[in-house]
């Protein structure tokens, strides 16, 4: 009996279009598994900073001690210190100005933290459509290849005179390889965006929450002292 051939030499012997379809197929997975872990490393350490962040922000900390605190060592992770930190910046630059309005005021700081809310969505967001892109279509990247290495097979059977299974066996096997190195591509893909997916809209869904609250903070504070003069 034949000793069945390795993967590593049904690949080597496979036609160049089916080497290049594993080939592509290789690359997308390692760059996939690297973003994977550099997106779960960021958004980890977005969340626990927003989550830090919270803390002091509700612990009564007089705001603008808060500031000058972030503003000297600003974490560049997290997200809703970025968003207090231009809002309150904002915030106090029109508030200065001689006659300044206080719904002038209040737009122009909240212009701001939207602004910076959709950089910090961007920066989370980052590279997702890439492994949306490999989810979507390495499967069929894969089947491309199988197709090649089976027709590459049958038509082999024409220089055959008696066609057997040993005879397509080898062609066949190679071209389910493609297929399998599709699938080992796209499912860690597809789980990975899916999963963080979720994970950003959970943390910008709370960013939205915050800006909203020192919205409400800001605005009691602009017009306090409207009334005061």
């Amino acid at each position: 009996m034949s000793e069945s051939m390795p993967i590593w030499s049904l690949i080597i012997e496979a036609s160049w279009v089916v080497q290049l379809v594993m080939l592509s197929l290789l690359i997308a997975s390692v760059v996939s598994w690297v973003m994977i872990f550099q997106r779960a490393i960021l958004i980890r350490n977005a969340h626990q900073s927003l989550r830090a962040f919270e803390d002091r922000f509700w612990s009564g900390i007089d705001l603008g001690t808060l500031y000058r605190e972030v503003a000297t060592e600003p974490d560049p992770d997290c997200g809703a210190e970025h968003i207090f930190r231009v809002g309150f910046k904002e915030f106090t630059r029109l508030r200065q100005q001689t006659g300044a309005d206080p719904d002038a005021v209040m737009e122009g700081a909240q212009r701001a933290m939207r602004v910076a809310m959709s950089r910090e969505e961007e920066k989370l967001e980052a590279n997702l459509p890439f492994l949306a892109t490999v989810g979507s279509t390495s499967p069929y990247v894969g089947l491309f290849g199988t197709v090649i290495g089976i027709m590459n097979s049958f038509r082999g059977l024409a220089n055959v005179h008696q066609a057997t299974l040993a005879s397509v066996a080898p062609g066949i096997a190679e071209a389910l390889i493609a297929t399998a190195m599709g699938l080992l591509a796209a499912i860690p893909a597809v789980v990975a965006y899916n999963s963080f997916s979720s994970r950003v809209e959970n943390v910008v869904n709370r960013y939205d929450t915050f800006a909203d609250e020192f919205s409400s903070i800001l605005h009691r504070k602009a017009h306090t002292r409207v009334n005061q003069d």
